[in-house]
């Protein structure tokens, strides 16, 4: 097998950036694909790209050129571009979600504060909605550690699996949320159910929050920027700060979301959408998350539009034609500046891309260079299970599979320690 490591050419014509890729092996002390995963990936999904050497060149939007071409140096200058990718997200990609409803209330159904042994109080919070008459609620778990004084940083997962991997009463322990753990560290740590925002199914994804919002128009045709259900999803996270604002014992400055797979492209949705979110943390989110879709490395865009209910229909308009994007995951990395974000990757999780994933972090690198953080390289790609901390920048590629592990939570609490001097 062939590797393939990047020579990076900015080419300041019109507003495009030129990768041009020559075949030779990568540094050794970066990550590369072991060979028999590549090959187990090749026998199960031929018609894919999984040998880097087959990757070819691509243009990438320039990420630091306004739409009317100008070149972006200042904070100011940066505002302006932020928005216009902000914008163009929302209208080819994830779709414009609405604002808060008109009437938002927050329930504490259930408080014990001697949940996990004495070790923290738990929180149970129903989160209710009404617009145009229209209702819905959805769920907030909370841990708090009881041992420490005043607010305390918090982790909201927003969890895209069944509810027992994040048991209020423990009696299920899952290591997709180590709450345990995470309490011990001293940090607070949260979930939300996405299927209550909106039911990851193709047919009823419309009955949480979306027809709340549309009523019988969520099931007529609905225009081509409407949002889809990563979209709701993230709606869901940002009342979910709305709470957290409002709660005595968290440090609503010092917040953290995360998601993994799907639940990790909509964490990174939220992220763009509300810059409340101090840290945002995508793992294993591949296509339509952190990866560059130019690359058409693994998931494609065909495949994961697949999931017709996740996406604005717009974005339906570039399957089998990456290279027609006028945006690609660096821009979408880009708009957490000068925030925190975290990009999680596994080894043998090729589907989702690793060095796809990374290299998004790495192109979103002059957004950065604006509040004078240094560079990441291309050839700063870390090695398996040694993770990447730059500044407010964070990257690992984890031993195993696609999943959310306890080792995952373990480089995340260490690069918020890091980030919050902790």
């Amino acid at each position: 097998m062939h590797s393939i490591s990047t020579t990076l050419i900015q080419l300041f014509t019109g507003t495009a950036l030129l990768l041009i890729f020559s075949s030779c092996g990568t540094t050794s002390h970066s990550w590369e694909a072991d060979p028999e995963v590549v090959d187990r990936w090749q026998e199960q999904r031929p018609q894919y790209r999984w040998d880097e050497s087959e990757v070819t060149r691509f243009e990438l939007p320039e990420l630091m050129v306004t739409d009317d071409g100008d070149r972006v140096v200042s904070l100011s200058d940066w505002e302006k571009r932020r928005e216009e990718i902000l914008d163009i997200f929302r209208d080819q990609m994830y779709g414009r979600r609405p604002d808060a409803p008109q009437h938002l209330r927050f329930r504490v159904v259930n408080e014990d504060s001697q949940a996990m042994g004495g070790a923290a109080t738990l929180r149970q919070v129903t989160i209710e909605s009404r617009h145009n008459g229209r209702s819905h609620q959805f769920d907030l778990t909370i841990f708090l550690p009881n041992d420490s004084d005043g607010e305390v940083p918090l982790f909201l997962l927003m969890n895209n699996r069944d509810a027992d991997n994040t048991d209020p009463e423990r009696n299920v322990k899952s290591g997709f949320w180590p709450a345990e753990e995470v309490i011990g560290r001293g940090y607070g740590i949260a979930a939300i159910q996405n299927g209550q925002l909106a039911p990851d199914d193709t047919e009823t994804w419309r009955q949480g929050v979306v027809r709340m919002f549309e009523g019988d128009l969520a099931e007529d045709e609905r225009p081509g920027d409407a949002w889809g259900a990563l979209a709701a999803w993230g709606w869901g996270a940002s009342r979910a700060m709305d709470y957290f604002e409002m709660d005595e014992r968290i440090d609503d400055a010092r917040v953290a979301v995360l998601g993994h797979s799907r639940g990790g492209k909509a964490s990174l949705w939220a992220g763009a959408e509300d810059e409340r979110f101090a840290l945002v943390i995508s793992n294993d989110s591949g296509s339509g998350g952190a990866a560059l879709s130019k690359r058409e490395y693994g998931e494609t865009v065909k495949a994961v539009t697949r999931f017709t209910h996740w996406f604005a229909d717009n974005f339906h308009h570039y399957i089998d034609r990456e290279q027609a994007l006028p945006f690609d995951q660096h821009m979408l990395i880009s708009m957490m500046a000068p925030r925190a974000v975290y990009v999680a990757s596994a080894d043998e999780d090729l589907w989702a891309d690793p060095r796809g994933e990374f290299l998004s972090v790495s192109y979103a690198s002059p957004a950065w260079a604006l509040w004078g953080e240094p560079e990441i390289a291309e050839s700063d790609l870390p090695p398996l299970d040694q993770p990447l901390f730059t500044g407010s920048r964070g990257y690992h590629v984890r031993s195993g599979g696609h999943n959310l592990t306890p080792q995952d939570w373990g480089y995340f609490m260490d690069f918020a320690d890091r980030l919050w001097e902790r």
